[in-house]
């Protein structure tokens, strides 16, 4: 038995009690001979004392201690001295005198120090073992498993049933490069490893399940941010015989479970419903952090007889004029406007600037200013509640584009202003009635906003036999939280023909559909239920509960933003007798001597 007690299970109720503990030295310190060493494991810390008197052989051995050896402590438990008891810590009142000691393990020293943040990321991937080793760390990975647990709950008692679907699959239209993996048994054919189980969650539907779930993982190779990986964990859930309306519901009171299990916090149902226009029109985005105001505010109307060149060579061309008004910011400094420049011109803003106009000392200045006549002029300042301290920014042109740029515009100021910072608001919102399909001009095609199986809304379907795609609305919907989604979903194509006429608006063949999607035409042929279903992303849950910035910190193991597992030295090179087994052709070798020459 290497232990009878956690670390921090110690209460002056087992005061005289002996103990064994076994851990980690988080640290030693010496005084005059005596030696304090704060014992740690998962649970927390305990403060070990090695006197000499008590056994001086065991106090000589401790003198031999360095932070993180393992070690196991027998001892009594007795209270601290008056005057020493650490209120701070559960533990405080209590101290272990031991009486024996065994080094199980010495600790090299180690690459940085535990207790102290550190910047430089690839370090802590490095030595991820180390890094889970903080408490920072270990709470959220803690935290993350009862979301998870609380999650599997929720959906067993509602009747869902877990599934595992396969990881070895063929590819699928998810939007994003699939990871492929090579069959020796096929030569010169592959597996994709999924980006969602979307097929194999509707064939449970088509074989009668009904309420089907799963924490499964899913694997896209694209470009990495704070809150994406390589390989991520959905909770992936999908039932038949399900409306629109059934789903919100359902998944509100998941997210409230998860929520009062991480954070005990009492989420307010229903959550708001925001159509995805009225997402861009007032937000810019498509998940919107409604913490906060600063509207987009379209000022058509304002200048509608406007002579200023721009702005109404802009409006006759069907475009928009609009602005947001980021109240108390005219202090703005010049390298904030830079930033703002260039995160506005990333979103796509065609000139290099962003139009503005700022309130100070009762003067409004602008290189706009003077191009507006004294009506429009009092119309801005009306409509924008323009007030002293206030700077307002302007985008002319396409409706898309000026909402993107606001949108991100809206929340990079946020972010200088520190308004998402200081907010600890939890605003959950429905983001519904997407468009179904958007017109890809890199491709020069129809694609799908969410995927091909997301069913058009009936009054829509005629819109779409009618070729004007544009119009056409998915029954699809995101679940929102302070400007991140968390999940998406949709009620699915459950007819074979409406599936095929989805699939040939988006190009794909009729041959290409049998190769393809032959398994789930057929299967629609043999009685498929209406059904449908939603996707959350874990990570992110997990990130927003344990109020870190990015998913890597709620991740054990997670890639590098270049996809790297820094601790295992992955992806790596494969030698030529393994490529040869599964018959791939290396020409890595051969660009790398082009490189040379």
């Amino acid at each position: 038995m290497y232990r009878t007690h956690h670390c921090y299970e110690l209460r002056p109720a087992q005061i005289g009690q002996t103990v064994t503990l076994a851990g980690w030295v988080n640290s030693v310190r010496d005084h005059h001979g005596v030696i304090f060493v704060d014992l740690r494991d998962r649970e927390g810390i305990t403060q070990i004392v090695f006197r000499p008197e008590e056994n001086a052989a065991v106090a000589d051995i401790s003198h031999k201690l360095r932070d993180e050896d393992v070690i196991m402590v027998t001892g009594r438990v007795s209270a601290r001295l008056a005057g020493t008891e650490n209120a701070k810590v559960l533990t405080g009142e209590i101290e272990l005198v031991a009486s024996g000691l065994t080094i199980l393990n010495k600790a090299d020293v180690l690459p940085f120090q535990l207790d102290k943040e550190l910047s430089n990321e690839d370090l802590r991937l490095k030595y991820r073992y180390l890094d889970l080793r903080r408490p920072r760390m270990t709470r959220n990975i803690r935290l993350r498993h009862k979301i998870t647990t609380a999650a599997r709950n929720f959906l067993d008692e509602t009747g869902f049933i877990e599934v595992e679907t396969p990881i070895l699959s063929n590819p699928t239209p998810e939007g994003a490069r699939d990871f492929l993996v090579p069959s020796r048994l096929s030569p010169g054919r592959f597996y994709a490893l999924p980006q969602a189980p979307q097929q194999y969650k509707q064939m449970l539907q088509v074989a009668g399940l009904e309420k089907y779930f799963q924490i499964a993982r899913c694997f896209r190779d694209e470009d990495l941010r704070a809150d994406r990986q390589p390989e991520f964990t959905q909770i992936d859930i999908e039932a038949s015989f399900i409306g629109e309306e059934d789903i919100y519901p359902l998944i509100e009171g998941l997210l409230a479970r998860m929520f009062k299990a991480g954070l005990d916090l009492d989420i307010p149902r229903p959550f708001p419903r925001m159509t995805w226009q009225e997402a861009m029109d007032t937000y810019g985005s498509d998940k919107p952090d409604t913490r906060f105001g600063m509207k987009i505010i379209d000022l058509g109307g304002v200048f509608a007889k406007t002579e200023f060149k721009i702005f109404r060579s802009t409006l006759d061309n069907g475009g928009t004029v609009r602005a947001i008004n980021a109240k108390g910011f005219a202090g703005i400094t010049t390298g904030q406007m830079n930033r703002l420049n260039e995160l506005a011109i990333q979103s796509g803003l065609p000139v290099k600037t962003l139009a503005f106009i700022k309130c100070e000392g009762g003067e409004y200045k602008s290189p706009l200013w003077k191009f507006f006549t004294d009506a429009e002029k009092a119309d801005i300042i009306s409509t924008l509640n323009i007030e002293e301290g206030d700077i307002v920014f302007f985008v002319a042109g396409a409706w898309e584009m000026v909402s993107t740029v606001l949108g991100r515009t809206r929340l990079d100021v946020a972010g200088m202003m520190e308004i998402n910072k200081n907010s600890t608001a939890f605003n959950f919102l429905w983001v519904v009635d997407f468009p179904l399909l958007a017109f890809s001009a890199e491709d020069n095609a129809w694609v799908a906003v969410h995927h091909p199986f997301t069913r058009p809304k009936a009054e829509d379907i005629p819109h779409l036999e009618a070729g004007d795609y544009a119009k056409v609305r998915a029954v699809a919907y995101d679940v929102v939280l302070n400007g991140y989604e968390l999940g998406g979903g949709s009620i699915r194509i459950h007819e074979k023909d409406l599936q095929a006429k989805m699939f040939s608006v988006l190009g794909i063949s009729a041959e290409e559909q049998q190769e393809k999607f032959s398994h789930l035409l057929d299967a629609f042929r043999f009685g498929a239920p209406p059904h449908g279903g939603l996707a959350l992303g874990l990570d992110r849950i997990a990130m927003l509960v344990s109020g870190e910035d990015s998913i890597r910190e709620v991740i054990a193991f997670p890639k590098n933003n270049k996809g790297a597992d820094l601790m295992t030295d992955s992806p790596t090179k494969i030698d030529f007798k393994a490529l040869r087994e599964v018959y791939i052709q290396s020409t890595w070798k051969e660009k790398e001597k082009a490189k040379d020459e």
